[in-house]
């Protein structure tokens, strides 16, 4: 059976992706699977160059293919904030919480019709001796005055998903796997994928 390493720690990220990746025939790693890789720095100015950047140093320690997402929040009242620093948007090392925290502090008393945001992510898969390819989705919505639901991860309790009427926090995963960001970006890479492997 082919492998695929992803290049992620993030167990919930993981977990997403190999949902949507289930019924390819394939090997899914993560970085779990290599301890001792030190991952580079996400110092890019977008989405794209970060996932390529990861995905490509992956690829070149494990010898494998690999695929690196890149994905964050774009809010409209705070111009595009936090962007590529959604996951240290409070700081390096700081948590969902911290960050959730922080959004909305930044976004007090901006009422809802200007709380409008977008996800977006950049998957890129990098196999060995070969370009990398890069594609995106993205899903909008937005920012919720307080957060709401229990599933997801990130910024998913704060993220209202309109034609629902719920945040990404209240989905099921498959339902939030449907219409999300990363899951329209994974849709594409499923077929690269196919493709490359």
């Amino acid at each position: 059976m082919k492998k695929l390493v992803l290049a992620t720690n993030n167990a919930n990220k993981a977990a997403e992706i190999k949902a949507l990746l289930k019924d390819l025939e394939v090997e899914v790693l993560t970085l779990q699977d290599y301890p001792e890789l030190k991952m580079p720095e996400e110092d890019r100015p977008d989405f794209a160059g970060n996932a390529a950047k990861k995905a490509e140093a992956v690829a070149a320690y494990s010898g494998l293919p690999a695929m690196a997402d890149d994905s964050g929040l774009e809010v409209e009242a705070l111009k595009g904030r936090p962007g590529v620093r959604s996951a240290r948007y409070a700081g390096e090392d700081s948590s969902d919480r911290e960050n959730n925290v922080l959004l909305l502090e930044e976004l007090a008393g901006i009422p809802p019709q200007r709380r409008g945001a977008r996800f977006r992510c950049a998957v890129a898969v990098a196999v060995p001796g070969r370009q990398t390819e890069i594609v995106e989705g993205s899903c909008a919505g937005r920012i919720a005055e307080k957060p709401a639901g229990e599933n997801g991860f990130g910024y998913d309790p704060l993220f209202i998903y309109e034609p629902e009427g719920l945040t990404f926090a209240q989905m099921s995963r498959e339902a939030k796997n449907r219409v999300s960001h990363r899951g329209i970006a994974l849709a594409k890479a499923r077929k690269l994928i196919r493709e490359l492997l």
